[in-house]
């Protein structure tokens, strides 16, 4: 179990929030821009959902919206193609992600919202990707470490190969 405590916790979380906000101000035309084009598709520019944080705490995330507004309808049709490592649903060719999602997801620009997050302390800059409840009723002993530490917008598992990765190794990173 990480040991996590005292001034190095404290340095660690005021360095997530200080550049959180300089990223977001650095950002802020960007974002902008990108919330313009995500409303040009339909439908909102934002999309929260309830993630798992550190200790099991559930949290709502911010992201671009990069899907069709009643993408999580459409979830359970899509079970059977799930090209997914372990619990995670992922497909390489959703049907539900608009042209604008598209371009978003290739740069990873649908993320830049979670700096919210990392502010307001749910998050972290760097951590293991914070997983959605369902993922988590499934999770192993072993996949239960990740909720030992504060969930972050990147880390080992999204620089090491994202979604071409088994579950296991996504797991050890």
């Amino acid at each position: 179990e990480p040991a996590f405590t005292g001034i190095a916790r404290l340095v660690k979380g005021v360095m997530d929030r200080v550049g959180a906000l300089v990223l977001l101000v650095i950002t802020a035309p960007l974002m902008l821009g990108l919330a313009i084009a995500v409303r040009r598709d339909g439908g909102p520019a934002f999309y929260t959902q309830t993630r798992t944080g550190k200790g099991g705490e559930l949290f709502r995330m911010v992201k671009f919206r990069s899907m069709v507004v009643d993408a999580d309808q459409h979830r359970a049709a899509l079970a059977s193609v799930d090209e997914g490592a372990g619990p995670m649903f992922k497909l390489r060719q959703d049907p539900r992600v608009t042209p604008v999602g598209r371009w978003l997801r290739r740069y990873s620009l649908d993320e830049l919202p979670q700096l919210f997050n990392v502010l307001a302390g749910s998050m972290s800059l760097v951590g293991p990707r914070p997983p959605l409840p369902e993922e988590v009723a499934v999770f192993t002993r072993d996949a239960h470490r990740r909720l030992l530490v504060k969930p972050g917008i990147t880390g080992l598992w999204q620089v090491s190969g994202r979604s071409d990765l088994s579950w296991e190794e996504s797991v050890r990173l």
